[in-house]
């Protein structure tokens, strides 16, 4: 079936089975590999994508979902050669240990900030519920603070 859509601002085309995850749709067709497969299952959010704005589990999001949407993956987080206020606070903190897991904790971390710009411990806690077996909660959870103050200071 040919699925037609936007992603990181271009147009795209498809010709793949409708059920097949975004996931990999984005990494064997597209090639875009900064998006991570984890579990299968969308429990650990390494394959966090944004559809419309929203994230989403892309390994278990049908690519029949996205005919006429938007995507947004961590290649288009950034704008040229300006780092989104995610990106460039997770390069301040030093926030990956293997790294595997980042772009998706990312891509949870930007469009949470779109929704609640200025959050909370507890708001994080409750809206990023990504996994990372390195365990860098911590600097992570500076990182979203720090992510917070630069898109504020930006705007």
């Amino acid at each position: 079936m040919k699925i037609s859509f936007t992603i990181n601002g271009s147009a795209q085309s498809v010709e793949v089975d409708e059920n097949t995850p975004l996931l990999w749709v984005v990494r064997d067709v597209l090639d875009l590999k900064g998006t991570k497969f984890g579990c299968g299952k969308a429990a650990c959010g390494a394959c966090t994508l944004h559809v419309e704005g929203e994230q989403i589990r892309s390994c278990s999001y049908p690519i029949k979902m996205v005919e006429g949407k938007n995507v947004t993956t961590i290649e288009g987080l950034s704008s040229g050669d300006s780092l989104h206020a995610v990106q460039q606070a997770w390069k301040e903190e030093i926030v990956p240990q293997c790294g595997y897991c980042q772009p998706g904790f990312m891509m949870a971390t930007a469009a949470m900030l779109d929704k609640i710009p200025n959050p909370t411990d507890e708001d994080i806690d409750k809206n990023i519920q990504n996994i990372c077996r390195c365990g860098t909660y911590y600097r992570m959870r500076k990182a979203i603070h720090r992510a917070a103050a630069i898109k504020s200071s930006s705007e």
